[in-house]
């Protein structure tokens, strides 16, 4: 089995059957279109985990019997959705899969949690400081008056995938660093007597700045995605205000559409 680094240490290969696909030549969608889809599903749904070592593309290609440039072209689209990594000296590994989150109103780290994507948190900030204009109309107070800030990197697989700043009343606990790092702000909330019970809620995107750049492991420029959201209690207080970037390479909204009858 290939090794890197460690040489006590074996790099994962994918299950005998998870390289498997059907490619229909008749096709007219692109035999790298096909291979990128079923190889992008087989990471989704866990067929190819996190780790797991596929080979150069001299060994996919005599695999599955397609061209180089096929296994190549493919492999890049995948490379640039973030799916997969090139790694000198050891050939294409999987990274993760992109996180699909309802849209609903739930925590970020319950919905990764849920997801099996092993979400983790680094607190930047846990500070009072005075409510800027949109934190005061969000959270229906004066301007200036104090607001408690929790800024936390959240991160999935040792990789980073969201920045979030979320602004509190006075009037709502604080929480310590320890805990705001060991699980979801939702659930403290919920611990504290909090019933979440409605949000507003705007989603948008726009390029990464150089300083999200660095904190979430992207090149300056790259799309992220953004939101705000406004969390109510069951008796119409607002308890939250939330503003959050998300990596557009390993982040996607999901929900349902229905027709109004």
């Amino acid at each position: 089995m290939p090794r890197t680094g460690d040489p006590s240490r074996a790099v994962p290969g994918p299950a005998p059957d998870a390289l498997d696909f059907t490619l229909d030549r008749g096709s007219p969608v692109p035999l790298y279109h096909q291979l990128a889809q079923q190889l992008e599903a087989a990471i989704e749904h866990g067929g190819l985990a996190p780790g797991d070592l596929l080979g150069n593309e001299i060994d996919l290609s005599a695999r599955l019997g397609l061209s180089r440039p096929t296994v190549r072209q493919a492999i890049r689209s995948l490379v640039d959705k973030g799916l997969l990594v090139r790694r000198r000296g050891v050939g294409t590994q999987v990274v993760h899969s992109q996180v699909k989150r309802p849209l609903e109103l739930s925590s970020l780290y319950d919905d990764l949690e849920s997801a099996g994507q092993e979400p983790a948190t680094h607190v930047v900030r846990n500070e009072r400081v005075p409510a800027a204009a949109d934190v005061a109309a969000a959270l229906g107070m004066p301007e200036g008056a104090e607001v408690t800030l929790l800024e936390r990197l959240r991160s999935t697989h040792g990789q980073p995938l969201a920045h979030l700043r979320n602004y509190l009343p006075p009037a709502l606990p604080e929480f310590d660093t320890a805990r705001l790092e060991a699980t979801g702000l939702y659930r403290l909330l919920r611990a504290a007597g909090v019933t979440l019970h409605s949000a507003r809620q705007t989603i948008g995107a726009r390029s990464a700045t150089p300083e999200e750049a660095a904190l979430l492991a992207e090149r300056t420029g790259a799309a992220l995605l953004t939101m705000r959201r406004t969390a109510y209690d069951d008796t119409g207080r607002a308890v939250e205000y939330g503003t959050h970037v998300y990596r557009a390479s390993r982040y996607a909204f999901d929900f349902r559409l229905l027709v109004r009858p």
